[in-house]
């Protein structure tokens, strides 16, 4: 059971730490604030997982303003989730960002559970994405012996697979159409070493296949 006390002082600790961070940005930027009231164009939508461990800002040392962001468990793109479809459209559409970067993480719980042969109640459905990509990649993943291995090679095809449902979506065909943005990129972090692996999407070659049957550039 949780302690009033410690709750206490954790909730003041973030408090506290707003007002350190606040007075420190103010100290060294008199301007930042006045900048980031007036409004933001970031460059990047950065779709990620929710794991607790992975702040975008933080492991890529951007500032606020310059990076919107979406996370779910897993860093699902799934053309049912509204809120990612959400997402992707005003980031492409209203905020004009010129690059998306899914990134996902070695150690994804959402991927262990999505390999775990059990009923995960209201978690099926949405692991069954990850299952699916699976699929689509049986005969490579069942090669590799090492289980581990396999763990980590699914992390990099999930992201992968996440980077072809954002190239699938109308805004991203249409705005690359007419402005040559924005591009996909998939990243996928490690904890041991805190580095992030680019997985080397060739947008084109993506996108090209993708538009032979999801074709919605015009």
């Amino acid at each position: 059971m949780a302690n009033n006390d410690d709750l206490a002082k954790s909730h003041n600790r973030l408090l506290e730490n707003n007002r350190a961070w606040a007075a420190d940005k103010q100290l060294r930027d008199p301007d930042f604030f006045a900048r980031l009231s007036a409004g933001q164009s970031p460059e990047f939508l950065w779709i990620g997982c929710s794991d607790s461990r992975i702040p975008a800002e933080l492991i890529t040392g951007l500032e606020p303003g310059e990076a919107f962001i979406h996370r779910n468990i897993a860093n699902l793109v799934c053309n049912t989730d509204l809120n990612v479809m959400s997402v992707i459209n005003y980031a492409v559409r209203h905020l004009a960002v010129k690059q998306i970067i899914v990134c996902g993480h070695y150690g994804c719980g959402g991927v262990q559970a999505a390999m775990t042969p059990k009923d995960l109640g209201l978690l099926n459905p949405w692991l069954r994405n990850i299952r699916d990509v699976y699929r689509f990649h049986e005969a490579e993943l069942d090669a590799i012996a090492d289980d581990d291995a396999r763990y980590k090679r699914l992390v990099e095809l999930n992201v992968e697979e996440q980077c072809r449902n954002v190239v699938k979506t109308a805004a991203v065909q249409q705005s690359y159409a007419l402005n040559r943005y924005p591009v996909v990129r998939g990243y996928v972090f490690g904890f041991n070493d805190g580095l992030l692996k680019d997985l080397e999407i060739d947008f084109e070659a993506m996108l090209g296949n993708v538009q032979k049957i999801y074709n919605l550039a015009t």
